[in-house]
């Protein structure tokens, strides 16, 4: 089976609708050339937010938060429409990074994944559980009932973002889960000017989670053009964003790349026999297990501020993670929590009911 990362840029300055249009084509593009699995890089809509917080500038940083805020998706909503429509023309399962706006709450976005079927079903978001260091001033932080591996028409497949791969849990939670393909989102984060990079950082984290997870890895990363970056208007941010989007193999190999400094899609085969040969020296979900001795605990539900049904409501409108939401994603559901499920949509119903005979005569 063919898979491919995508190296490329958003559309600059902010612009959502031609690139959620760009990232379509792309996906046509690379389902055309046989990819059954297409991986776009972190938050590619509308754009990583790399400026700076610039203290002696106090009302820069709001102004591009703004800017941010409206150029975001809604989840569902038509951008991610079009995504699923691309998605079903190429054939192809989709993971791709995107700012994600919380209408109820004007100030919450995420840094999510958008995981798609081959058949354009919208499978579930993946919010990042902790962004990284000045990121809190854009971001939520996620919960505990995204960390997912989908059964899609490429195989079981999962993903984490940027800094998450340093997070040892984070990783185990979806190694755990049987994952055969992963994919790992990079921001194509800046090189620094005390001569710091991360490239090393990224190529070892991928290549480690691929031989930790005896799975393969799809990296897509960021490029973005200095020169198209400087024409932003983003006030102090690094545009040496150098891509570095690589596929590995089980055994640490590289099947494609790494490819830095130029948009590009990455083309790999996988074969799922090379995760039995693997798992011969090292098998973490099968005879080398010790889940006697060692266990994660997932709270694998919604980080909501009320419980209850109008908790329940609130969660709906917060995006895919309600109760029904959870069903229609395969969550576990206990039977208390399905007993909920019912006395919240009987709670719904009297009020609807009573709304519409408000006034009449008995």
């Amino acid at each position: 089976m063919k898979v491919a990362a995508i190296q490329a840029s958003p559309v600059l300055p902010m612009n959502r609708d031609a690139t959620v249009d760009k990232a379509c084509s792309l996906i046509r593009e690379a389902g055309a050339n046989g990819a059954r699995l297409v991986v776009l890089p972190e938050t590619f809509v509308p754009m990583y937010p790399n400026w700076s917080i610039d203290l002696s500038n106090p009302t820069e940083w709001p102004r591009n938060l703004l800017g941010l805020t409206r150029n975001s998706v809604s989840i569902p909503g038509p951008e991610i429409t079009r995504l699923c429509d691309a998605a079903r023309t190429a054939q192809s399962c989709v993971c791709i990074g995107v700012n994600e706006y919380v209408p109820r709450y004007e100030g919450m976005l995420f840094n999510s994944l958008v995981f798609i079927d081959a058949d354009g079903t919208l499978l579930g978001v993946h919010r990042k559980l902790t962004p990284s260091n000045r990121e809190r001033c854009f971001w939520a932080r996620g919960d505990g009932t995204s960390l997912r591996v989908y059964d899609t028409a490429a195989g079981r497949v999962g993903g984490l973002i940027c800094y998450e791969h340093l997070q040892p849990l984070s990783k185990y939670s979806l190694m755990a889960q049987g994952e055969q393909i992963h994919c790992i989102c990079w921001p194509g984060w800046p090189n620094f000017p005390n001569g710091r990079s991360n490239k090393a950082v990224f190529d070892v984290a991928t290549r480690a989670y691929a031989i930790e997870g005896q799975c393969f890895v799809v990296a897509a990363s960021m490029y973005i053009d200095p020169a198209e970056g400087e024409g932003a208007g983003l006030g102090n941010a690094s545009w040496t964003f150098f891509g570095g989007s690589t596929i590995v193999g089980p055994e640490g190999d590289y099947i494609a790349g790494p490819v830095y400094d130029q948009e590009a899609i990455l083309y790999g085969e996988v074969d799922f026999d090379r995760i039995v040969l693997r798992k011969a020296a090292a098998d973490l979900t099968g005879k080398d297990n010790r889940w006697d001795v060692l266990r994660i605990e997932n709270d694998a539900h919604p980080y909501v501020p009320f419980t209850g049904s109008y908790g329940d409501r609130l969660v709906s409108d917060m995006g895919l993670f309600s109760e029904a939401g959870r069903q229609r994603l395969n969550f576990p559901v206990s039977l208390q929590e399905r007993l909920r499920n019912v006395e919240s949509e009987l709670h719904r119903l009297r009020e609807s009911l009573a709304a519409e005979t408000d006034g009449l005569s008995p």
